[in-house]
């Protein structure tokens, strides 16, 4: 194919392309059955979903509730895209086996040059049947091939396969097979509507104009989607460089049926672990640890740490998780035949070397916590974490030292009805009964309307009229209802702020006819 002055040089590629791979990651990992009508969600709207969950009319981009409406028998999943990445990696490891030079494009999608693995496997069609053999022996069966000039084209074809899982275009016919494919191909979100208000449907009617026009009037997004259309793409295969070897496995014959011969069996594995993480200029601050029983179930648990993992935080976290899984005294529910240890998250080595005088008082901290968590559990050493919610009692959090908080509402989304900055300073544990009295000494109350039955001008901490003070200052009330749909928790209230006569603040709630303080402003 003749080219241009200022035509780029067009790669012959080979894409492999795996439909659906956040499913299979998923099924995988949770040992789902594969006709399970599956959805995997993120940010409440369907992310991906199985063929079957298809076949009842879920699609990508539907709301969670919908979807269900659709297909009762739908199993919800949270998407995660460390899982399709880690899932993803066993597969790209294989294919360099056979083909190196692999580049990964999305986590079950990777490109590779096609000139290497065609002159070794003695055509292209051959190197496709020799990939697609490579996945179906670690049980990836609707795996499809496609091979064209570009890797752009040559995605398209993998997509395009039907049946026959490959597909080849001929050296040169990629813009005649690109021409009939819509713009929405490019997956320039932006740019398509404008296209199809302009009329260009097709790729085809974008490669018919003119590279020049498209580059005045779209800039470089114009150039480019003028570039990919005519089967021109230039972008180079550039092969990753493997990840270095970092995990480790210890697998026991017979299996293990007592917490304290795996821990110490472990023992070993996580020094070498380390090892091989400082001998690479690592530390690891999260470590997910998998333990996998003698019936193939499998528990996994990601970990983090405050500072950084050593060779005994490593033997802790498996000896709690372990303890978590179903310990009953020193057994377990099921014997333990493999444990995986994996860095799900590193750091370099030099930005937690020791001071030249030390680490100080948080290093000493640190051990300290450690050493009592190590003896008493995960759980007997905790630290406070704000959380969301709308009383300052709600916000307060205790989570285990050195973990993440699991199941704690988030502090970042909006609280309707919360208190607004500035926040008190001492929170009380349980609200105290407080005394909030008129100037003749009767309480004071709210009306149906939100209205006080009388202004505010004592104000008693102990509960008990005598303690009395005078009040300076009053504000309110804000009133807060929660949970109005659930009869059981639904609680209703009035909040007020006042200062009295020592110029102490207070925060006070009103809940039916009885007055308490929830905090105070130092």
């Amino acid at each position: 194919m003749a080219r241009g002055a200022h035509e780029p040089v067009v790669t012959r590629a080979i894409v492999l392309w795996c439909p659906d791979w956040p499913v299979i990651a998923a099924q995988q990992a949770l040992d789902l059955a594969a006709d399970l009508p599956l959805a995997l969600v993120e940010k409440g709207l369907v992310f991906a979903c199985s063929p079957t969950a298809r076949a009842d009319g879920v699609k990508r981009g539907l709301r969670m509730r919908e979807a269900q409406a659709r297909c009762p028998q739908l199993e919800v999943v949270p998407y995660d895209p460390l899982l399709d990445a880690r899932t993803f990696e066993p597969v790209l490891a294989a294919i360099e086996e056979i083909a190196p030079g692999v580049q990964p494009v999305r986590p079950g999608t990777c490109v590779l040059r096609a000139r290497g693995p065609a002159r070794y496997y003695g055509s292209e069609e051959e190197a496709a049947a020799e990939l697609l053999r490579c996945l179906e022996a670690l049980g990836v069966t609707d795996a499809r091939v496609g091979i064209a000039d570009g890797p752009f084209a040559a995605e398209q074809a993998a997509r395009s396969t039907g049946r026959a899982r490959v597909r080849v275009i001929p050296v040169g016919g990629s813009p005649a097979f690109l021409a009939p494919l819509p713009v929405s191909q490019l997956g320039l979100l932006k740019l398509t509507p404008l296209l199809r208000r302009l009329g260009l449907h097709t790729l085809g009617d974008i490669a018919a104009l003119s590279r020049t026009d498209m580059r005045e009037r779209f800039g470089e997004r114009g150039e480019h989607a003028h570039t990919l259309a005519s089967g021109l793409d230039g972008t180079a295969v550039v092969p990753r460089t493997p990840p270095k070897q970092l995990d480790r496995a210890i697998e026991f014959e017979p299996p293990l049926d007592r917490v304290d011969q795996v821990t110490f069996a472990v023992r070993g594995t996580a020094e070498q672990f380390v090892a091989g993480l400082t001998k690479a200029g690592l530390v690891c601050t999260s470590l997910r640890v998998e333990v996998t029983d003698e019936s193939g179930r499998v528990s996994e648990r990601t970990w983090l740490h405050p500072r950084l993992f050593s060779a005994p935080d490593v033997v802790d976290r498996v000896r709690w998780q372990l303890q978590g899984a179903g310990a009953i005294d020193s057994g377990l529910a099921s014997p333990i035949a493999r444990v995986v240890l994996d860095p799900e998250a590193v750091d370099d080595i030099g930005h937690h070397e020791d001071g030249l005088w030390g680490g100080g008082a948080d290093e000493r901290i640190h051990h300290g916590l450690t050493r009592v968590q190590s003896m008493l559990g995960h759980e007997a050493v905790v630290t406070a974490t704000i959380g969301g919610g709308r009383a300052p009692g709600e916000r307060q959090v205790l989570v285990p030292w050195g973990d993440r908080p699991v199941g704690v509402a988030r502090a970042d989304r909006p609280w309707p009805g919360s208190l607004p900055a500035p926040a008190p300073s001492t929170v009380f544990e349980v609200p105290r009964p407080v005394a909030v009295l008129t100037e003749d000494g009767a309480s004071v109350e709210v009306t149906d309307r939100g209205d006080v039955t009388a202004p505010i001008a004592r104000f008693s901490p102990t509960g008990q009229a005598r303690d009395a003070r005078p009040v300076d200052s009053w504000a309110g009330p804000w009133p807060v209802r929660e949970r109005w749909w659930d009869a059981s928790l639904t609680r209703a209230m009035h909040r007020f702020q006042l200062v009295d006569a020592d110029g102490t603040a207070w925060l006070l709630s009103l809940a039916g006819s009885g007055w308490f303080a929830e905090a105070r402003y130092d």
